[in-house]
């Protein structure tokens, strides 16, 4: 500023200047951004999964209730949507994350604050002047002229972090629907096998009453009593170690949720009659880039991680704040706001990096370094996902053979057993036979559970790795006219 022009802020017509000024200040404020230009890192997108034919629609359209209509899996994932602490931590982090960007902007703009104060000061016996002072004062605090773009990049940075958190928030609560609906199925799949230990126990028992009595009369040897009567206490282990794994699972679905399961929710019903939606739309490899939150969160960290690049860039260069004042002062306090009691005070400051030891260069180096890591970070969680997709419909198609196939097992194995068992009695089999046929029938019951068990899940996991389970019901389309 010019010594003369310097000298003309104290009147009333210059002070007519001060708009002005700071619309030039918040202008250059704006500054240029040091940042390099943004490209998404290349990825391994094929033109459609393995095994799946890219349809009309996607599953990340899909409202959970349409997915799983089964009332009690869709009672269970309202209760964990309100009551889930994880999510509720995702969702307050994702919050903090927005206030920690508001404060990293907030340098944009000047920080203009007001003040009053007053002064007393005793002076020895016969000293001229005041012995105290009053003033109001409205100034500007440091504000420094982001002509390079710094703290508009930690500011980009901040909101990047903050964009990831909101994804992450989506990802937690797709990986809860998914979570809820796996812990309800164990649940039922370990009651059923309970159901099933319970009934297998009392055909052991029936088994052995015959056996007993049959070593009475003497027409069988004490080696089959014996075997039959250690198949009792076998089977009664099995009661026991299903009942607590049904206790088990009980308490992790609580969990899960959030809460104490309410007695209104709808009763446990079999595997083979929950209802869900097996048939998914996949898409397209490209479109999971755009709807899955993980990978969202994963780009948008990566986009702070450049942006943090521009911040260490603009470091090197010099930068400019500026500290002013205006206000009154006076001796006497009823004189305070008159004309001749204003006063003015502005201080710019040029700060020029000279040496620092090497610090810049090495914060810009570890923001490209933080960039790289991050680049590959958004590469492997894509691997990962295009990993589960394809899992998942691998064993889409595989696991519902397994289901038929085990079920013409049991049906096969429940016909033997009534045919040793008929023939046990009337003395034809042996004992050996009827504890074969048992066995295999309590066998092929048990693996059609963990096969119905595992298809319904693996519709769970098929629906959140295509990034399904953030919306409640699908978005209706517009009916073209």
């Amino acid at each position: 500023m010019r010594p003369d022009a310097a000298a003309t802020w104290g009147s009333g017509a210059s002070t007519r200047r001060w708009p002005w000024a700071l619309g030039l200040a918040l202008a250059a404020s704006a500054g240029c951004s040091l940042a390099p230009r943004y490209q998404r890192p290349e990825t391994p997108a094929e033109r459609q999964f393995a095994g799946a034919e890219a349809g009309e629609g996607v599953a990340a359209e899909l409202g959970w209730r349409d997915v799983f209509p089964d009332p009690r899996l869709q009672g269970l994932i309202g209760l964990s949507l309100t009551h889930n602490r994880d999510l509720r931590i995702a969702h307050l982090s994702s919050e903090r994350l927005r206030a920690l960007y508001r404060i990293q902007k907030a340098p944009l703009l000047p920080s203009v604050n007001a003040g009053a104060g007053a002064t007393f000061q005793g002076l020895p016996k016969g000293a001229m002047g005041p012995t105290q002072q009053y003033s109001a004062t409205v100034g500007v605090t440091a504000w420094e002229l982001d002509f390079f773009g710094r703290i508009r990049s930690l500011a980009d940075a901040a909101l990047e972090q903050y964009l990831a958190s909101v994804e992450a928030q989506r990802s937690a609560q797709l990986s809860l629907v998914s979570q809820v609906v796996t812990a309800d199925l164990l649940l039922r799949a370990v009651t059923e096998q309970h159901e099933l230990a319970t009934r297998n126990a009392k055909l052991v028992e029936q088994a052995h009453a015959i056996t007993s009595r049959s070593f009475e009369l003497g027409l069988v040897p004490e080696v089959d009593f014996r075997t039959s009567e250690s198949q009792v206490q076998l089977a009664s282990v099995s009661v026991t170690l299903y009942e607590q794994k049904r206790l088990e699972a009980q308490s992790a679905l609580a969990f899960v949720v959030g809460a104490a399961l309410p007695p209104e929710l709808p009763p446990l019903t079999p595997l083979e009659q929950v209802r869900v939606r097996a048939e998914l739309p996949v898409g397209l490899p490209s479109e999971l880039l755009q709807r899955r939150p993980d990978l969202l969160a994963a780009e948008h960290v990566l986009r702070g991680a450049n942006a943090s690049i521009g911040a260490a860039r603009a470091a090197f260069f010099p930068s400019i704040s500026l500290t002013g004042s205006a206000g009154f002062g006076s001796t006497e306090l009823s004189q305070l706001f008159s004309a001749d009691g204003f006063t003015w005070l502005f201080a710019p400051r040029l700060n020029v990096p000279i040496f620092q030891g090497g610090a810049l260069r090495a914060n810009l180096e570890a923001a490209k370094l933080g960039k790289a890591i991050e680049i590959e970070r958004y590469q492997r969680a894509i691997q990962v996902a295009f990993r589960e997709v394809t899992d998942a419909l691998a064993a889409q198609r595989s696991l519902g053979l397994q289901v038929q196939a085990q079920e013409a097992r049991v049906k096969a194995n429940e016909r033997r057993y009534a045919l040793a068992e008929e023939r046990y009695r009337v003395g034809v089999e042996s004992y050996l036979s009827l504890l074969t046929a048992q066995r295999d029938l309590f066998s092929s019951q048990q693996a059609l559970v963990e096969a119905r068990f595992a298809r319904l899940v693996n519709v769970a996991n098929l629906y959140r790795a295509l990034g399904g389970g953030w919306k409640e019901r699908s978005e209706e389309r517009s009916q073209q006219p």
